[in-house]
């Protein structure tokens, strides 16, 4: 076994691919490493990153639930305040209606008080007119003298 060709060559090999393997086990190792370490760098950046995004998201979603808080309550303010302007417009009409009302009703007792006064002033010209043709038809010149003395003796009286 010593001697022959093919066992010296086994062992030649075996002795090369050991000296071999130290030199080529460090670089070997060494890139393991090296990927290795890469790989960690990668995987906490990864980690640092997804913490992040996680951190930006809860600030999205944070401010979205603000954002939904402030729209709720701008429309609630909203509301309020169409209520209370229709409420007042309300009011404003009903006044602006009563106004009216009353206008109306102070034209139309003016309106019924020039007329019954222009009725009675009819009334009393009708009556003069009246009253002097039934006058000028029935007293003489004596009676027309006896009452024209008797209406300036009351003048008097009748001017106070």
């Amino acid at each position: 076994m010593f001697q022959s060709a093919e066992f010296w060559v086994a062992v030649a090999f075996v002795i090369f691919v050991v000296l071999a393997f130290r030199p080529a086990r460090k670089a070997i190792v060494a890139m393991l490493d090296d990927r290795a370490e890469r790989i960690r760098t990668e995987l906490d950046e990864a980690q640092r990153l997804r913490e992040e995004a996680q951190t930006l998201l809860a600030g999205y979603q944070r401010r979205q639930r603000d954002a939904l808080k402030e729209a709720e309550d701008i429309i609630s303010h909203a509301r309020d305040e169409a209520e209370r302007l229709r409420a007042r417009a309300v009011e404003e009409l009903d006044a602006s209606l009563k106004r009216r009302e009353a206008q109306a009703l102070d034209k139309i007792a003016q309106a019924e008080a020039g007329a019954v006064q222009e009725v009675r002033n009819l009334t009393v010209d009708i009556a003069v007119a009246a009253t002097g043709q039934l006058l000028a038809r029935k007293i003489d010149a004596k009676a027309s003298g006896r009452l024209v003395d008797q209406a300036i003796a009351d003048l008097p009286k009748n001017l106070h």
